[in-house]
């Protein structure tokens, strides 16, 4: 291997691929590595043997609200306008989610409007100031019933841990509304890639002073001191040989299904499950892609506690061993960590290449 090259980047997910594009536009030498065969992270998609293009590692909607974030990837692919809904099935009925007015109407045979849906969540809802658990939260938002309905059993399902383990920001990315507004996002800009991620992740490593390796794990990159800087973006614990302890991550397991002659599974791109069976959801392609196939093809999520790490799981005393690891990534002096796993925060897509760019522009410096 070549040792011409001024930074190394390790992952070739959002938060590697947008650094590794802008350190190269500023006229760096880099070379990224990825342990998977495969560029894009957990973002990759491709087309399943039957044609069909699927997300391998559950689906991933985009949405932001963020101009400067959405204009900085149009300039790698064309968008399709697509708005996520889900819905969410409690005792064998399919009711919209997040909660809405159509939600309780149809849960309770009530025939509530906007101030009568504000009523009824002042009604049942249970304060709890502050609210310090993702339990509080919800509480504190809908009451006992509709958390026990929708929210307990796939926070134990998708965490393994109860509400009352996890940090109240869990919960409070998921909306409770009093209209009738079944979007999963609100956000100003939501929509998918219209050659889809890989395409878009192919679009942003195409520069001449990117090299990309894939199949490399970090720990195969020898004499890594010739390089100026690494950019980290794999887990912090990892990084330090876990020497704090192992950070927790939840993992998930996929279960891909294609189904031949069916237009159409279900209404809405994704049914969650928080009651039933051992997956939490079922997302179908086609509404996120607009594909047209004369089959359909769907992925069922499994929550495990070992696998790929894909979640940091947000509770005080995980937050607590993150720091000690924090303290030693500051004092790397030529070691950047950027992203989910390596600052272990649940960052949606946006917010990855966000803090991407910021960490770029620095090191551009």
């Amino acid at each position: 291997m070549s040792s011409n090259f001024d930074y190394l980047v390790v992952g070739a997910g959002y938060a590697g691929s947008v650094i590794a594009r802008e350190l190269a536009e500023a006229n760096r030498r880099v070379l990224l590595i990825d342990r998977r065969p495969h560029i894009a992270g957990n973002a990759y998609d491709e087309y399943d043997a039957h044609g069909v293009l699927v997300h391998r590692y559950g689906p991933h909607i985009f949405h932001t609200n963020s101009e400067r974030i959405f204009e900085y990837l149009s300039r790698f692919t064309e968008w399709r306008p697509y708005e996520h809904r889900v819905r969410s099935v409690v005792s064998g009925i399919a009711y919209p989610f997040p909660i809405n007015r159509d939600t309780l109407n149809r849960l309770y045979g009530l025939d509530l409007d906007e101030a009568g849906a504000a009523a009824f969540f002042d009604r049942v809802r249970e304060p709890h100031d502050p609210a310090l658990t993702s339990e509080d939260v919800v509480l504190n938002s809908v009451g006992r019933d509709l958390y026990e309905k929708f929210f307990l059993n796939y926070t134990r399902k998708q965490w393994g841990l109860e509400p009352s383990q996890l940090k109240a920001g869990v919960a409070a990315r998921i909306p409770v509304r009093t209209n009738t507004d079944d979007r999963y996002f609100t956000d100003t800009f939501q929509a998918m890639p219209v050659h889809g991620y890989t395409r878009m992740f192919e679009n942003i490593l195409d520069h001449p002073n990117i090299r990309v390796e894939l199949g490399m794990d970090f720990t195969e990159i020898p004499d890594r001191e010739r390089f100026a800087h690494i950019v980290y973006t794999g887990p912090i614990d990892t990084y330090f040989g876990c020497c704090y302890g192992s950070l927790p991550y939840r993992s998930l397991r996929f279960e891909h299904e294609h189904l031949g002659g069916v237009d159409c599974f279900q209404e809405t791109g994704t049914f969650n499950y928080p009651n039933d069976y051992a997956y939490t959801r079922i997302t179908e392609f086609r509404h996120l892609t607009g594909q047209e196939h004369t089959g359909t093809s769907i992925v069922r999520e499994y929550p495990q506690a070992d696998g790929e790490p894909y979640y940091p799981v947000p509770n005080t005393g995980n937050e607590a061993i993150y720091k000690r690891y924090e303290v030693l990534a500051e004092q790397e002096t030529n070691v950047t960590f950027v992203g989910r796993l390596a600052q272990y925060r649940y960052y949606n897509m946006d917010q990855v290449v966000g803090a991407a760019l910021t960490a770029a522009r620095r090191l551009a410096d």
